[in-house]
This record gives structure tokens, sequence and C-alpha cells, in this order.
């Protein structure tokens, strides 16, 4: 009965981002914990669900071209490690799991809190953007140095919350890089999100010990065919207010995890 629980709630969580377009790491966690999963083991395996479920997606980017592996590479020259060296702080830092609940609890919190508003500013038309000036200037130069110190703190939240691989990895290219195509963002961002998640995933999983087997393939069976079927339904369904509704949700329950 808990697997097929588990098939269902991937199935919802899936339906919803195809619906949405809002983030897979940014529903699954708190639904996983508002279920009565330890927020470790949450986090351990959603970051291994996300690695499998936006395999997919990197897979069609690479084919259409829409992948700059440069950055992808800068983005994982700095991720790589931020990631492995937090799994290592909570591992040896902390004497256990309960040591390091309240950390987990308030940088799962900080993420989503984050991902909300970048989802209602996106929503909201409030495109950041450099002006021409300052795209061909000392930032613009310095753009490669900070896009790795800018992937060691992503792999560090990423690490400690299962939450921010995609959304805010995007905010931070669109910002460094306004002159690539949007498509190009998208699919760089994705396929470095795949790289970032499967180490953090292995990471809790070899150091942690905080990924279950059985939740992530109840959550995978359920999630695919369900993130398909939203897909479908969003062209039917004017899904701004959808997103604008969940970034308000994410915001409380982001706002919950730091306070309650």
């Amino acid at each position: 009965m808990d697997f097929l629980f588990y098939i269902f709630l991937g199935a919802g969580v899936g339906f919803a981002v195809g619906l949405t377009g809002v983030g897979g790491g940014s529903l699954m966690t708190p639904v996983l914990v508002f279920s009565g999963v330890p927020i470790k083991i949450a986090i351990g395996t959603d970051l291994l669900y996300a690695a499998a479920t936006k395999a997919v997606g990197s897979v069609s980017h690479n084919r259409l071209g829409t992948v700059r592996w440069s950055l992808v590479f800068l983005l994982a020259l700095g991720s790589t490690p931020g990631a492995v060296l937090t799994a290592f702080i909570l591992q040896d830092v902390f004497e256990g799991p309960i040591d390091y609940t309240p950390l987990l609890n308030i940088s799962l919190g900080l993420m989503l809190i984050i991902t909300s508003l970048i989802v209602l500013l996106k929503n909201c038309a409030l495109n950041i953007s450099f002006p021409v000036k300052v795209k061909s200037g000392r930032l613009y130069r310095q753009a490669p140095v900070i896009t790795v110190i800018a992937g060691f703190i992503l792999g560090v939240l990423v690490t400690l919350s299962s939450v921010g691989a995609g959304a805010l990895c995007a905010a931070l290219l669109l910002m460094l890089y306004p002159r690539i195509p949007a498509l190009h963002i998208i699919g760089t961002d994705i396929t470095h999100a795949v790289a970032l998640t499967l180490i953090a995933g292995l990471a809790h999983m070899l150091m942690l010990q905080s990924v279950d087997w059985k939740i992530l393939c109840g959550l995978l069976i359920g999630s695919l065919p369900a993130v398909y079927l939203g897909a479908k339904a969003s062209i039917k369904i004017a899904n701004k207010s959808l997103q604008i509704i969940l970034a308000v949700l994410l915001f409380i329950i982001g706002l919950k995890f730091i306070f309650f």
C-alpha cells in the first residue's frame, strides 16, 4: 500500500509540474515531508528523482542543439565540489541527522521562498537585464568566474534542500548571459541540473544513506506519464494564474519550514 501511495503521489506532483511548469523539486520535497517522510530522506530521494526526470528533457535539448556545454562545464566546475563538500560536512561535522535537520529545514524553506519569488517575478514580466554598456563591461568579462562561483553556491544549496537546481540557476544564467537565447538558457539549465542533482543525490546515498529506493521507484512510475498528461492539459488551461497561486503556496510553505 505504501508503494501504491507513492505512485499516486508521483502522479499528482508530475501532473502539477506538467500543468504549471514549476519545478518538481520545489513540489516533491515538501509533499514528501508532509507525508511523513523524514526530511533527509525526502531531500536525498528527490535529488535522484530530479536527475531521472530532467534527463529526458536534457536529451531533447541536446538533440535540438540548445545546450551550451561550455556553460554546463563552468557551472559543474563549481557545483560538483559544492555538493560533495556539503555532504561531507553533513556527514562528518554533525553527529547525526537530528543535529543537521534544523539546517535542512531552513535551507529548504529559503529555497522554496526564492523559487516562489522567481516564479512570481517571471509572471509579472519583470525581466532582469543589464544595459548594453554593462553587458560588454567588467561584469560581462568576469562572467565565467562568476558562473563557477554561482555553481558552487548552487551545489551547496541544492544538496541542502534539493530545490533550486532549475529556477535559481536559470535566473543566474539570464543575468550573467543576457544575449543568449532563452531556449538555450533552458537547455543549459536542465542539462546542468541533471549533473548537479545526480551528484548531490549520489552523495546523499553514499555518505548520508538518505535515499529510499522504494519511494523513488514509486514516484518515477507515477510521475513520468503524469507530466505528459499535465503538459497536454496545460494547452487548454491558462496556467499563468495557476503558477502564481502555486508560487504563493510555495512561499507560505517556505515560511513554515523556516519559522515553525
